[in-house]
Protein backbone atom coordinates (compact mmCIF):
# COMPACT_ATOMS: atom_id res chain seq x y z
CA UNK A 1 0.00 0.00 0.00
CA UNK A 2 1.15 3.55 -1.06
CA UNK A 3 2.34 5.41 2.10
CA UNK A 4 -0.44 8.23 1.16
CA UNK A 5 -2.95 5.34 1.22
CA UNK A 6 -1.95 4.07 4.86
CA UNK A 7 -1.62 7.99 6.14
CA UNK A 8 -5.72 8.30 4.64
CA UNK A 9 -6.25 4.54 6.41
CA UNK A 10 -4.76 6.09 9.85
CA UNK A 11 -6.39 9.44 9.50
CA UNK A 12 -9.50 7.86 8.84
CA UNK A 13 -9.57 5.44 11.67
CA UNK A 14 -8.65 8.56 13.67
CA UNK A 15 -11.64 10.74 12.72
CA UNK A 16 -13.85 7.60 12.92
CA UNK A 17 -12.50 7.34 16.64
CA UNK A 18 -13.19 10.33 17.52
CA UNK A 19 -16.57 10.73 16.67
CA UNK A 20 -17.57 7.57 18.81
CA UNK A 21 -16.05 8.89 21.40
CA UNK A 22 -17.34 12.78 20.91
CA UNK A 23 -20.57 10.73 21.37
CA UNK A 24 -19.63 9.43 24.11
CA UNK A 25 -18.81 12.70 26.16
CA UNK A 26 -22.18 14.41 24.63
CA UNK A 27 -24.18 11.41 26.56
CA UNK A 28 -22.04 12.29 29.79
CA UNK A 29 -22.72 15.99 29.27
CA UNK A 30 -26.86 15.45 28.40
CA UNK A 31 -26.64 13.39 32.04
CA UNK A 32 -25.07 15.85 34.46
CA UNK A 33 -27.06 18.34 32.81
CA UNK A 34 -30.11 16.25 33.59
CA UNK A 35 -28.93 15.03 37.26
CA UNK A 36 -28.77 11.79 36.28
CA UNK A 37 -26.70 9.64 38.96
CA UNK A 38 -23.16 11.03 39.01
CA UNK A 39 -21.77 7.64 39.06
CA UNK A 40 -23.55 6.79 35.90
CA UNK A 41 -21.61 9.99 34.42
CA UNK A 42 -18.65 9.31 35.48
CA UNK A 43 -18.73 5.34 33.76
CA UNK A 44 -19.48 7.57 30.65
CA UNK A 45 -16.81 9.86 31.42
CA UNK A 46 -14.37 7.15 32.34
CA UNK A 47 -15.18 5.13 29.00
CA UNK A 48 -14.51 7.62 26.60
CA UNK A 49 -11.47 8.38 28.33
CA UNK A 50 -10.36 4.38 28.00
CA UNK A 51 -11.48 4.79 24.12
CA UNK A 52 -8.91 7.22 23.46
CA UNK A 53 -6.03 5.20 23.89
CA UNK A 54 -7.21 2.77 21.21
CA UNK A 55 -5.53 3.08 18.28
CA UNK A 56 -7.48 0.84 16.08
CA UNK A 57 -10.91 0.72 14.64
CA UNK A 58 -13.30 0.67 16.92
CA UNK A 59 -16.33 0.09 14.84
CA UNK A 60 -13.98 -2.66 13.41
CA UNK A 61 -14.15 -4.53 17.09
CA UNK A 62 -16.18 -6.79 18.52
CA UNK A 63 -18.03 -6.76 21.76
CA UNK A 64 -15.86 -9.56 23.15
CA UNK A 65 -12.71 -7.30 21.99
CA UNK A 66 -14.35 -4.08 23.05
CA UNK A 67 -14.59 -5.70 26.51
CA UNK A 68 -10.90 -6.69 26.40
CA UNK A 69 -9.49 -3.01 26.45
CA UNK A 70 -8.85 -1.32 30.00
CA UNK A 71 -11.98 0.68 31.05
CA UNK A 72 -14.48 -0.53 28.78
CA UNK A 73 -16.96 -2.55 30.38
CA UNK A 74 -19.92 -4.81 29.14
CA UNK A 75 -22.57 -1.66 28.75
CA UNK A 76 -20.16 0.51 27.17
CA UNK A 77 -18.57 -2.20 24.77
CA UNK A 78 -22.35 -2.57 23.14
CA UNK A 79 -22.91 1.13 22.72
CA UNK A 80 -19.83 1.06 20.84
CA UNK A 81 -21.12 -1.10 19.16
CA UNK A 82 -24.60 0.43 18.52
CA UNK A 83 -23.23 3.27 17.37
CA UNK A 84 -20.96 1.25 14.40
CA UNK A 85 -24.41 -0.18 13.54
CA UNK A 86 -26.47 2.85 13.45
CA UNK A 87 -24.73 6.17 14.71
CA UNK A 88 -26.06 6.58 17.56
CA UNK A 89 -27.24 4.60 20.94
CA UNK A 90 -30.31 4.50 22.24
CA UNK A 91 -29.49 6.22 25.91
CA UNK A 92 -28.22 9.43 23.91
CA UNK A 93 -30.97 9.15 21.46
CA UNK A 94 -33.55 9.91 24.36
CA UNK A 95 -31.56 12.18 26.26
CA UNK A 96 -31.46 14.56 23.08
CA UNK A 97 -35.06 13.69 23.00
CA UNK A 98 -35.80 15.77 25.86
CA UNK A 99 -33.55 18.54 25.69
CA UNK A 100 -33.72 21.38 23.12
CA UNK A 101 -31.34 21.37 20.66
CA UNK A 102 -30.71 24.87 21.36
CA UNK A 103 -29.69 23.66 25.12
CA UNK A 104 -27.07 20.92 23.45
CA UNK A 105 -25.70 24.29 22.25
CA UNK A 106 -25.04 25.92 25.07
CA UNK A 107 -22.96 23.34 26.35
CA UNK A 108 -20.16 24.56 23.47
CA UNK A 109 -19.86 27.65 25.50
CA UNK A 110 -16.77 28.00 26.78
CA UNK A 111 -16.58 28.46 30.57
CA UNK A 112 -19.66 26.79 31.76
CA UNK A 113 -20.51 23.69 32.24
CA UNK A 114 -23.95 21.43 32.23
CA UNK A 115 -24.23 22.11 35.99
CA UNK A 116 -24.99 25.94 34.89
CA UNK A 117 -26.33 25.25 31.56
CA UNK A 118 -29.53 23.21 33.46
CA UNK A 119 -29.37 26.51 35.97
CA UNK A 120 -30.14 29.09 32.71
CA UNK A 121 -32.42 26.82 31.22
CA UNK A 122 -34.46 25.63 34.41
CA UNK A 123 -34.42 29.09 35.97
CA UNK A 124 -34.62 31.36 33.52
CA UNK A 125 -36.56 29.28 30.45
CA UNK A 126 -33.66 30.16 28.05
CA UNK A 127 -33.97 27.10 25.47
CA UNK A 128 -31.63 28.85 22.81
CA UNK A 129 -28.29 30.50 22.35
CA UNK A 130 -31.10 33.93 21.00
CA UNK A 131 -32.84 33.80 24.52
CA UNK A 132 -29.73 33.18 26.60
CA UNK A 133 -28.26 36.14 24.74
CA UNK A 134 -30.77 38.30 25.34
CA UNK A 135 -30.80 37.36 29.24
CA UNK A 136 -27.44 38.66 29.57
CA UNK A 137 -28.13 41.70 27.29
CA UNK A 138 -31.08 42.11 30.14
CA UNK A 139 -28.81 41.41 33.18
CA UNK A 140 -30.85 38.50 34.13
CA UNK A 141 -27.63 35.83 34.25
CA UNK A 142 -25.90 38.10 36.66
CA UNK A 143 -28.45 37.73 39.54
CA UNK A 144 -28.74 34.09 39.21
CA UNK A 145 -26.76 32.29 42.25
CA UNK A 146 -23.53 31.41 41.21
CA UNK A 147 -22.90 33.32 37.82
CA UNK A 148 -22.13 37.12 38.54
CA UNK A 149 -21.37 39.97 36.26
CA UNK A 150 -17.91 38.72 34.59
CA UNK A 151 -19.60 35.33 34.32
CA UNK A 152 -22.68 36.91 32.10
CA UNK A 153 -20.15 38.92 30.47
CA UNK A 154 -18.20 35.67 29.92
CA UNK A 155 -21.56 34.06 28.09
CA UNK A 156 -22.46 36.79 26.11
CA UNK A 157 -19.00 37.24 24.44
CA UNK A 158 -19.02 33.31 23.93
CA UNK A 159 -22.47 33.80 22.25
CA UNK A 160 -21.22 36.54 20.11
CA UNK A 161 -18.61 34.68 18.46
CA UNK A 162 -20.23 31.33 18.19
CA UNK A 163 -23.27 33.85 16.19
CA UNK A 164 -20.67 35.03 14.13
CA UNK A 165 -18.86 32.13 13.77
CA UNK A 166 -22.46 29.73 13.46
CA UNK A 167 -22.60 28.05 9.39
CA UNK A 168 -18.67 27.70 9.45
CA UNK A 169 -16.33 24.75 9.82
CA UNK A 170 -12.88 24.14 10.62
CA UNK A 171 -10.96 23.41 7.73
CA UNK A 172 -9.77 19.66 9.10
CA UNK A 173 -13.71 18.93 9.00
CA UNK A 174 -14.77 20.57 5.76
CA UNK A 175 -11.80 19.08 3.69
CA UNK A 176 -13.49 14.96 4.62
CA UNK A 177 -16.83 16.51 3.75
CA UNK A 178 -15.97 17.99 0.54
CA UNK A 179 -14.16 15.24 -0.73
CA UNK A 180 -17.30 13.41 0.36
CA UNK A 181 -19.29 15.25 -1.81
CA UNK A 182 -16.80 15.35 -4.32
CA UNK A 183 -16.75 11.69 -5.03
CA UNK A 184 -20.68 11.40 -5.14
CA UNK A 185 -21.14 14.40 -7.30
CA UNK A 186 -18.22 12.59 -9.80
CA UNK A 187 -20.45 9.35 -8.99
CA UNK A 188 -23.60 10.90 -10.16
CA UNK A 189 -21.90 12.62 -13.64
CA UNK A 190 -19.45 10.09 -14.24
CA UNK A 191 -19.42 11.73 -18.04
CA UNK A 192 -18.49 15.35 -16.31
CA UNK A 193 -15.27 16.56 -15.46
CA UNK A 194 -15.77 18.28 -11.70
CA UNK A 195 -13.34 19.87 -9.45
CA UNK A 196 -13.28 21.70 -5.79
CA UNK A 197 -12.58 24.68 -5.52
CA UNK A 198 -13.13 27.92 -3.17
CA UNK A 199 -12.23 28.46 0.21
CA UNK A 200 -11.19 24.39 0.44
CA UNK A 201 -8.96 24.40 -2.23
CA UNK A 202 -7.35 27.05 -0.87
CA UNK A 203 -6.83 25.62 2.30
CA UNK A 204 -8.18 28.47 4.46
CA UNK A 205 -8.50 27.77 7.92
CA UNK A 206 -12.04 28.15 8.40
CA UNK A 207 -14.70 27.80 5.62
CA UNK A 208 -17.42 29.50 4.86
CA UNK A 209 -18.91 27.78 1.51
CA UNK A 210 -18.25 24.46 -0.16
CA UNK A 211 -17.75 24.85 -3.69
CA UNK A 212 -17.27 22.83 -7.14
CA UNK A 213 -17.29 23.39 -10.43
CA UNK A 214 -18.47 21.10 -12.76
CA UNK A 215 -17.89 20.49 -16.52
CA UNK A 216 -21.28 19.79 -18.59
CA UNK A 217 -22.50 20.48 -22.02
CA UNK A 218 -26.04 19.85 -20.26
CA UNK A 219 -26.15 22.33 -16.75
CA UNK A 220 -30.18 21.41 -16.82
CA UNK A 221 -29.21 17.48 -16.87
CA UNK A 222 -26.40 17.89 -14.50
CA UNK A 223 -28.54 19.88 -12.05
CA UNK A 224 -31.19 17.29 -12.18
CA UNK A 225 -28.88 14.23 -11.32
CA UNK A 226 -27.34 16.91 -7.96
CA UNK A 227 -31.01 17.26 -6.70
CA UNK A 228 -31.30 13.66 -6.84
CA UNK A 229 -27.96 13.54 -4.06
CA UNK A 230 -29.78 12.73 -0.24
CA UNK A 231 -26.47 14.93 0.54
CA UNK A 232 -27.78 17.90 -1.32
CA UNK A 233 -30.37 20.43 -0.63
CA UNK A 234 -31.60 23.09 -2.95
CA UNK A 235 -32.10 26.68 -2.77
CA UNK A 236 -33.82 27.32 -6.09
CA UNK A 237 -34.68 31.20 -5.67
CA UNK A 238 -30.60 31.81 -5.29
CA UNK A 239 -29.97 29.10 -7.94
CA UNK A 240 -29.61 29.81 -11.51
CA UNK A 241 -29.09 28.24 -14.99
CA UNK A 242 -25.13 28.06 -14.54
CA UNK A 243 -25.15 27.83 -10.54
CA UNK A 244 -26.88 25.16 -8.09
CA UNK A 245 -26.98 27.02 -4.51
CA UNK A 246 -28.07 25.38 -1.54
CA UNK A 247 -26.64 23.70 1.45
CA UNK A 248 -24.90 20.20 2.09
CA UNK A 249 -27.31 18.02 4.50
CA UNK A 250 -24.10 16.30 6.28
CA UNK A 251 -21.94 19.37 7.06
CA UNK A 252 -24.55 22.00 7.28
CA UNK A 253 -22.33 24.38 4.85
CA UNK A 254 -23.44 26.02 2.64
CA UNK A 255 -22.79 24.95 -1.20
CA UNK A 256 -22.19 26.36 -4.65
CA UNK A 257 -21.78 24.22 -7.83
CA UNK A 258 -20.56 26.05 -11.14
CA UNK A 259 -21.88 24.50 -14.30
CA UNK A 260 -19.01 25.42 -16.91
CA UNK A 261 -18.71 24.25 -20.70
CA UNK A 262 -15.88 21.42 -21.03
CA UNK A 263 -13.51 24.37 -22.54
CA UNK A 264 -14.29 26.51 -20.24
CA UNK A 265 -13.71 24.44 -17.22
CA UNK A 266 -10.05 25.42 -16.61
CA UNK A 267 -11.32 29.22 -16.66
CA UNK A 268 -13.87 28.66 -14.25
CA UNK A 269 -11.70 26.33 -12.09
CA UNK A 270 -9.22 28.80 -12.03
CA UNK A 271 -11.66 31.96 -11.36
CA UNK A 272 -13.08 30.15 -7.93
CA UNK A 273 -10.06 29.01 -6.69
CA UNK A 274 -8.23 32.27 -6.20
CA UNK A 275 -9.33 35.00 -3.85
CA UNK A 276 -10.67 38.64 -5.18
CA UNK A 277 -7.73 40.06 -4.17
CA UNK A 278 -5.83 37.80 -6.77
CA UNK A 279 -7.89 37.83 -9.65
CA UNK A 280 -8.21 41.78 -9.34
CA UNK A 281 -4.35 42.42 -8.51
CA UNK A 282 -2.93 44.65 -11.57
CA UNK A 283 0.86 43.11 -12.33
CA UNK A 284 1.48 44.85 -15.75
CA UNK A 285 -0.70 47.27 -18.42
CA UNK A 286 -3.46 47.48 -16.49
CA UNK A 287 -3.75 43.54 -16.60
CA UNK A 288 -5.31 41.18 -13.93
CA UNK A 289 -5.69 37.75 -13.73
CA UNK A 290 -9.35 38.10 -13.92
CA UNK A 291 -8.59 39.30 -17.63
CA UNK A 292 -5.84 37.32 -18.72
CA UNK A 293 -8.30 34.26 -17.70
CA UNK A 294 -10.88 35.74 -19.99
CA UNK A 295 -9.24 36.25 -22.83
CA UNK A 296 -9.34 33.04 -23.82
CA UNK A 297 -10.48 29.10 -23.28
CA UNK A 298 -7.25 27.90 -21.24
CA UNK A 299 -5.53 23.81 -20.86
CA UNK A 300 -5.32 24.30 -17.74
CA UNK A 301 -4.22 26.55 -14.62
CA UNK A 302 -0.46 26.31 -15.68
CA UNK A 303 -1.61 27.22 -18.54
CA UNK A 304 -2.94 30.63 -17.39
CA UNK A 305 -0.49 31.62 -15.52
CA UNK A 306 2.23 30.94 -18.84
CA UNK A 307 -0.31 33.35 -21.04
CA UNK A 308 0.33 36.02 -18.17
CA UNK A 309 4.16 35.44 -18.27
CA UNK A 310 4.84 34.00 -14.81
CA UNK A 311 5.49 31.09 -12.70
CA UNK A 312 2.42 28.84 -11.94
CA UNK A 313 0.84 29.50 -8.50
CA UNK A 314 0.34 27.03 -6.52
CA UNK A 315 -3.43 27.64 -4.73
CA UNK A 316 -2.70 27.83 -1.26
CA UNK A 317 -0.74 30.76 -2.46
CA UNK A 318 -3.78 32.88 -4.46
CA UNK A 319 -4.80 35.16 -1.76
CA UNK A 320 -3.40 38.85 -3.51
CA UNK A 321 -0.46 39.55 -1.39
CA UNK A 322 2.98 39.36 -2.92
CA UNK A 323 2.55 36.10 -4.76
CA UNK A 324 2.08 37.22 -8.32
CA UNK A 325 5.19 39.76 -8.07
CA UNK A 326 7.30 36.74 -7.50
CA UNK A 327 5.84 34.31 -9.78
CA UNK A 328 6.76 37.20 -12.76
CA UNK A 329 10.26 37.35 -11.68
CA UNK A 330 10.07 33.83 -10.55
CA UNK A 331 10.92 33.75 -7.25
CA UNK A 332 8.32 31.56 -5.77
CA UNK A 333 9.58 30.14 -2.98
CA UNK A 334 9.69 26.01 -2.79
CA UNK A 335 6.82 25.57 -0.52
CA UNK A 336 7.24 23.26 2.60
CA UNK A 337 5.74 19.21 2.13
CA UNK A 338 5.21 16.92 4.82
CA UNK A 339 7.71 14.76 3.63
CA UNK A 340 10.24 17.24 4.47
CA UNK A 341 9.79 17.38 8.19
CA UNK A 342 11.96 14.87 10.30
CA UNK A 343 10.49 15.12 14.19
CA UNK A 344 7.64 16.22 16.40
CA UNK A 345 8.28 18.56 18.73
CA UNK A 346 5.25 20.24 21.28
CA UNK A 347 3.69 16.66 22.50
CA UNK A 348 2.30 15.07 25.90
CA UNK A 349 2.22 11.91 27.29
CA UNK A 350 0.72 10.54 30.63
CA UNK A 351 2.88 12.36 32.79
CA UNK A 352 0.89 15.11 32.11
CA UNK A 353 -2.81 15.27 30.61
CA UNK A 354 -1.66 12.63 27.46
CA UNK A 355 -3.62 9.63 26.61
CA UNK A 356 -0.53 7.51 26.12
CA UNK A 357 2.94 7.02 27.82
CA UNK A 358 6.17 8.23 26.58
CA UNK A 359 7.24 5.67 25.45
CA UNK A 360 4.43 4.85 23.11
CA UNK A 361 4.04 8.48 22.15
CA UNK A 362 7.78 8.14 20.76
CA UNK A 363 7.54 4.33 19.48
CA UNK A 364 4.74 5.48 17.71
CA UNK A 365 6.27 8.65 16.08
CA UNK A 366 9.47 6.34 15.15
CA UNK A 367 7.13 4.20 13.40
CA UNK A 368 5.75 6.96 11.82
CA UNK A 369 9.56 7.13 9.95
CA UNK A 370 10.62 10.56 12.34
CA UNK A 371 13.75 10.72 13.93
CA UNK A 372 12.88 12.37 16.93
CA UNK A 373 10.18 13.36 19.41
CA UNK A 374 9.89 16.55 21.35
CA UNK A 375 8.07 15.56 24.80
CA UNK A 376 6.65 18.89 26.22
CA UNK A 377 4.16 18.08 28.76
CA UNK A 378 2.44 20.72 30.86
CA UNK A 379 4.30 22.44 33.66
CA UNK A 380 3.44 22.95 37.17
CA UNK A 381 1.18 25.90 36.94
CA UNK A 382 -1.03 23.85 34.60
CA UNK A 383 -2.37 21.39 37.82
CA UNK A 384 -5.53 21.41 36.26
CA UNK A 385 -3.95 19.52 33.16
CA UNK A 386 -1.46 17.21 35.41
CA UNK A 387 1.34 19.58 34.91
CA UNK A 388 4.75 18.41 36.33
CA UNK A 389 6.50 19.59 39.21
CA UNK A 390 9.96 19.35 40.06
CA UNK A 391 10.33 15.95 40.67
CA UNK A 392 7.99 14.72 38.19
CA UNK A 393 10.79 16.34 35.40
CA UNK A 394 13.49 14.55 37.03
CA UNK A 395 11.92 11.50 37.04
CA UNK A 396 10.78 12.08 33.56
CA UNK A 397 13.76 13.07 32.41
CA UNK A 398 15.41 9.75 34.00
CA UNK A 399 13.09 7.64 31.86
CA UNK A 400 14.24 9.94 28.37
CA UNK A 401 17.74 8.98 29.29
CA UNK A 402 16.71 5.21 29.56
CA UNK A 403 14.34 5.21 26.57
CA UNK A 404 16.99 6.91 24.32
CA UNK A 405 19.54 3.81 25.00
CA UNK A 406 16.62 1.52 24.04
CA UNK A 407 15.49 3.14 21.12
CA UNK A 408 18.50 4.43 19.69
CA UNK A 409 19.39 6.53 16.74
CA UNK A 410 15.94 7.57 16.99
CA UNK A 411 15.94 10.74 20.43
CA UNK A 412 13.47 12.02 22.35
CA UNK A 413 14.75 15.32 23.19
CA UNK A 414 13.89 17.09 26.82
CA UNK A 415 11.27 19.55 26.51
CA UNK A 416 8.43 21.31 28.99
CA UNK A 417 5.76 23.40 28.01
CA UNK A 418 6.31 26.44 30.32
CA UNK A 419 3.61 28.12 31.80
CA UNK A 420 4.13 31.49 30.89
CA UNK A 421 3.29 33.87 34.24
CA UNK A 422 1.20 36.93 34.63
CA UNK A 423 3.77 38.98 34.49
CA UNK A 424 6.09 37.05 31.73
CA UNK A 425 7.87 34.90 33.82
CA UNK A 426 8.06 31.12 33.08
CA UNK A 427 7.36 28.97 36.14
CA UNK A 428 10.12 27.09 37.48
CA UNK A 429 13.59 28.54 38.68
CA UNK A 430 16.78 28.52 36.74
CA UNK A 431 18.12 24.94 38.28
CA UNK A 432 15.23 23.46 36.94
CA UNK A 433 14.63 25.32 33.43
CA UNK A 434 18.56 24.44 32.84
CA UNK A 435 17.73 20.97 32.72
CA UNK A 436 15.68 20.53 29.60
CA UNK A 437 16.69 20.51 26.33
CA UNK A 438 14.44 22.79 24.74
CA UNK A 439 11.67 24.98 26.23
CA UNK A 440 7.99 26.00 24.52
CA UNK A 441 6.83 29.11 26.69
CA UNK A 442 2.76 29.46 26.28
CA UNK A 443 -0.04 31.11 27.67
CA UNK A 444 -2.71 29.05 29.42
CA UNK A 445 -4.40 31.38 32.19
CA UNK A 446 -5.35 35.06 32.51
CA UNK A 447 -6.13 35.50 28.83
CA UNK A 448 -8.53 38.38 29.22
CA UNK A 449 -6.25 40.70 28.36
CA UNK A 450 -5.43 43.85 26.16
CA UNK A 451 -2.82 44.20 22.84
CA UNK A 452 -0.24 46.04 25.41
CA UNK A 453 -0.78 43.36 28.60
CA UNK A 454 -0.73 40.79 26.62
CA UNK A 455 2.10 41.73 23.64
CA UNK A 456 4.46 42.95 26.95
CA UNK A 457 3.28 39.39 28.67
CA UNK A 458 4.71 37.29 25.72
CA UNK A 459 7.76 39.71 25.00
CA UNK A 460 8.90 39.00 28.59
CA UNK A 461 8.77 35.44 27.97
CA UNK A 462 10.33 35.39 24.79
CA UNK A 463 13.50 37.91 26.47
CA UNK A 464 13.82 34.84 29.06
CA UNK A 465 16.90 33.24 27.73
CA UNK A 466 15.72 29.91 28.44
CA UNK A 467 12.86 30.11 25.94
CA UNK A 468 13.44 28.01 22.65
CA UNK A 469 9.92 28.45 21.27
CA UNK A 470 7.26 30.84 21.29
CA UNK A 471 3.59 28.09 21.77
CA UNK A 472 0.69 28.96 20.19
CA UNK A 473 0.69 32.85 20.38
CA UNK A 474 -2.13 33.88 20.40
CA UNK A 475 -4.33 31.19 22.39
CA UNK A 476 -6.90 30.75 20.50
CA UNK A 477 -9.55 28.06 19.80
CA UNK A 478 -11.12 28.86 15.78
CA UNK A 479 -14.86 28.56 15.93
CA UNK A 480 -15.00 28.40 19.88
CA UNK A 481 -12.89 31.20 21.02
CA UNK A 482 -11.28 34.40 20.29
CA UNK A 483 -7.20 34.72 20.96
CA UNK A 484 -5.94 37.30 23.11
CA UNK A 485 -5.33 40.52 20.63
CA UNK A 486 -1.47 40.92 20.56
CA UNK A 487 0.56 42.89 18.33
CA UNK A 488 2.19 40.58 16.21
CA UNK A 489 5.29 42.45 14.34
CA UNK A 490 6.57 43.34 17.91
CA UNK A 491 6.29 39.85 18.91
CA UNK A 492 8.31 38.37 15.97
CA UNK A 493 10.63 41.05 16.07
CA UNK A 494 11.33 40.23 19.94
CA UNK A 495 12.00 36.46 18.72
CA UNK A 496 14.07 37.56 16.37
CA UNK A 497 16.40 39.59 18.21
CA UNK A 498 16.15 36.40 21.33
CA UNK A 499 16.75 33.68 18.62
CA UNK A 500 13.50 32.10 19.57
CA UNK A 501 11.24 29.56 17.32
CA UNK A 502 8.14 30.21 16.53
CA UNK A 503 5.49 27.68 16.41
CA UNK A 504 2.60 26.79 14.32
CA UNK A 505 0.52 24.84 16.70
CA UNK A 506 -0.93 22.27 14.01
CA UNK A 507 -4.11 21.68 15.85
CA UNK A 508 -6.90 22.27 14.07
CA UNK A 509 -8.59 24.35 16.53
CA UNK A 510 -5.69 26.28 16.66
CA UNK A 511 -3.57 27.00 13.38
CA UNK A 512 -1.81 29.41 15.70
CA UNK A 513 0.61 31.46 14.51
CA UNK A 514 -1.74 32.78 11.72
CA UNK A 515 -0.91 31.99 8.53
CA UNK A 516 -1.11 35.75 7.07
CA UNK A 517 2.27 36.17 10.01
CA UNK A 518 4.49 33.63 8.58
CA UNK A 519 5.66 35.41 5.54
CA UNK A 520 6.55 38.32 8.18
CA UNK A 521 8.38 35.84 10.36
CA UNK A 522 10.63 34.77 7.18
CA UNK A 523 11.06 38.07 6.47
CA UNK A 524 12.70 38.48 10.15
CA UNK A 525 14.63 35.62 9.74
CA UNK A 526 12.90 33.64 12.33
CA UNK A 527 12.59 29.64 12.00
CA UNK A 528 8.89 28.48 12.77
CA UNK A 529 8.47 24.56 14.00
CA UNK A 530 5.57 22.79 13.37
CA UNK A 531 4.14 21.37 16.35
CA UNK A 532 1.15 18.70 16.56
CA UNK A 533 0.54 19.81 20.32
CA UNK A 534 -0.80 15.76 20.43
CA UNK A 535 -2.13 14.83 23.35
CA UNK A 536 -2.79 10.89 21.66
CA UNK A 537 -0.80 9.55 18.59
CA UNK A 538 -3.89 9.98 16.34
CA UNK A 539 -2.63 13.98 16.88
CA UNK A 540 0.52 12.93 14.71
CA UNK A 541 -1.52 12.91 11.95
CA UNK A 542 -2.32 17.30 12.49
CA UNK A 543 1.42 17.98 11.51
CA UNK A 544 -0.78 18.10 7.66
CA UNK A 545 -2.57 20.95 8.70
CA UNK A 546 0.38 22.88 10.44
CA UNK A 547 2.23 22.91 7.06
CA UNK A 548 -0.75 23.62 5.43
CA UNK A 549 -0.30 27.10 7.10
CA UNK A 550 3.07 27.21 6.67
CA UNK A 551 2.97 26.74 2.83
CA UNK A 552 -0.02 29.47 2.79
CA UNK A 553 2.30 32.05 4.65
CA UNK A 554 4.98 30.62 1.80
CA UNK A 555 7.18 28.66 4.37
CA UNK A 556 10.05 26.68 3.27
CA UNK A 557 12.35 23.63 4.61
CA UNK A 558 14.70 25.98 5.24
CA UNK A 559 13.25 27.84 7.69
CA UNK A 560 11.07 25.12 9.01
CA UNK A 561 12.74 23.96 12.42
CA UNK A 562 11.93 20.27 12.37
CA UNK A 563 13.12 19.92 8.99
CA UNK A 564 16.20 19.35 10.55
CA UNK A 565 17.87 15.90 11.36
CA UNK A 566 18.25 14.66 14.70
CA UNK A 567 22.12 15.49 14.68
CA UNK A 568 21.07 19.18 13.86
CA UNK A 569 18.36 19.79 16.36
CA UNK A 570 20.73 18.42 19.12
CA UNK A 571 23.46 20.47 18.37
CA UNK A 572 21.56 23.90 17.54
CA UNK A 573 19.41 23.04 21.60
CA UNK A 574 23.27 22.31 22.88
CA UNK A 575 24.90 25.22 21.46
CA UNK A 576 21.78 27.93 22.45
CA UNK A 577 22.25 26.33 25.96
CA UNK A 578 25.93 27.05 25.95
CA UNK A 579 25.34 30.66 25.12
CA UNK A 580 23.05 31.06 28.39
CA UNK A 581 25.22 33.18 30.79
Amino acid sequence: MAAFSIFVLIHDIALENKKIIKLFKLAAELMELHDENPFKVRSYVNGAAALELVEESLALKSQAELEGITGVGKSIAARVIEIAETGSFTELDQLLSVTPPGVVEMLRIKGIGPKKVRTLWRELGTETVEELLDACEQDKVSKLKGFGAKTQENIKQALLFTQQNRGKLLYAEAESAAQALLEQVQQALPDAEVALVGDVRRCLEIVVKLELVIGTDNPTEAEAALNKLDELQQDELSSGPMVWRGKHNVSGLATEIRFASPANFQNERFIRSASPAHLSQIFAANKNMLTVTRESSHSSEEDIYASAGMAYIVPELREGTNELQLAMENKLPKLLEVSDLKGILHNHSTYSDGAHTLEQMAIYCRDMGYQYLGISDHSKTAAYAGGLREGDVLRQQKEIDELNQKLAPFKIFKGIESDILGDGSLDYEEDILKTFDFIVASIHSNLNMDEQKATSRLITAIENPYTTMLGHPTGRLLLRREGYPINHKMVIDACAANNVIIEINSNPWRLDIDWRWVHYAREKGVMLSINPDAHHTSGYDDMRYGVLVGRKGGLTKEMTFNAKSAEEVEAYFKTRKEKIK
